[in-house]
């Protein structure tokens, strides 16, 4: 009988290890198609799946359905497509850079569940489990706590790149829906970690960097390479050298040795402003500076080891 037992345990085991049962839970809310970080976020994530049980990509701000389009795209040609992509409440029609590389694609379609829908219930189903990623503009998280405000405080942590609280200057994910980044700040349960400008705006990717990957040639870094190719194409000369802002929320999991932070008490004004209060008691950790050159390496690492391809409709795989 205790042979029985043993073996069981063992079996056990070895299927929740096989099954993600070691990693770490995560859901990503993006503005992908936008500024070129997004693209390079998610596929930092995506190239991370020994650590992440990734249980959605969800779309937020402005035209997310055509936001949504190019993620079920990356997600298809790397053979990826079992990872179900939420679209979040619509805030706009203006143009999203990237758009042409998802449109007209329909082998593979979003969730019928919206993206704020998701997340509360996500998130009220494995309470303390999951890793929340906010790297756009946050009406998704307006929506959340309008549908369950109590919700975002049953995620294991909040990973996001907002605001600047170093140089006095707003930032696009902040003021891109001020009202809502002031309802997301004030209702965070001192379970977030904010990487702003000074940090997130250190990881800049030069033309070698972005060479490399293009040579590196599978579907992933074809993505990447076609992506930041349509970006550069809405907007040449001085501005076109990727900034990764959103990849150092992701990095905060991955490689937290990398990072200084501090606890801080935390609040968005009516411009837009992230501002520190420092006769209040904490609500957030902000991260306050980077090891870059060691971020980049490993950033690179990801992209470079990463072999992801489809074999067919049925079957997902990665060649090691």
């Amino acid at each position: 009988m205790k042979k029985i037992v043993i073996v069981t345990l063992f079996i056990l085991m070895i299927f929740n290890l096989c099954n993600g049962g070691d990693k770490q839970k995560i859901i990503l809310d993006c503005d992908l198609g936008g500024d070129i970080d997004d693209a390079f976020a998610v596929a930092m994530m995506l190239s991370a799946q020994d650590e992440f049980d990734i249980l959605g990509i969800c779309m937020d701000y402005g035209n997310t359905e055509a936001r949504g389009r190019i993620a079920l795209r990356m997600l298809y040609e790397t053979g990826l497509d079992d990872i179900p992509v939420y679209i979040g409440r619509k805030t706009g029609n203006g143009a999203v850079s990237q758009s042409e590389y998802g449109q007209g694609f329909d082998e593979i379609q979003p969730q019928e569940q919206g993206a704020a829908d998701f997340i509360v219930e996500t998130l009220n189903a494995y309470p303390g489990e999951v890793i929340l990623f906010t790297v756009g503009p946050v009406p998704n998280m307006k929506d959340v706590i309008e549908i369950d405000n109590k919700a975002l405080s049953n995620a294991k942590h909040i990973y996001s790149m907002f605001g600047d609280y170093h140089y006095g200057a707003t930032e696009w994910n902040v003021i891109g829906d001020i009202e809502a980044s002031q309802v997301f700040i004030s209702h965070i349960d001192n379970n977030i970690t904010l990487s702003g400008v000074k940090v997130a705006g250190a990881i800049k990717w030069n033309d070698e960097r972005c060479k490399q990957v293009e040579e590196r040639d599978t579907p992933l870094t074809d993505a990447l390479t076609e992506l930041l190719r349509l970006w550069r194409s809405k907007d040449p000369g001085e501005w076109n050298t990727p900034i990764l802002w959103d990849c150092t929320a992701i990095g905060f999991v991955l490689w937290p040795d990398l990072y200084e932070t501090r606890e801080v008490y935390m609040y968005v004004d009516d411009s837009g402003h992230n501002l520190i209060d420092e006769g209040r008691d904490p609500n957030c950790e902000i991260a306050t500076d980077i090891d870059v050159d060691e971020f980049r390496r490993r950033l690179m690492d990801l992209y470079m080891k990463q072999n992801f391809r489809r074999y067919s409709t049925t079957s997902i795989q990665e060649v090691k």
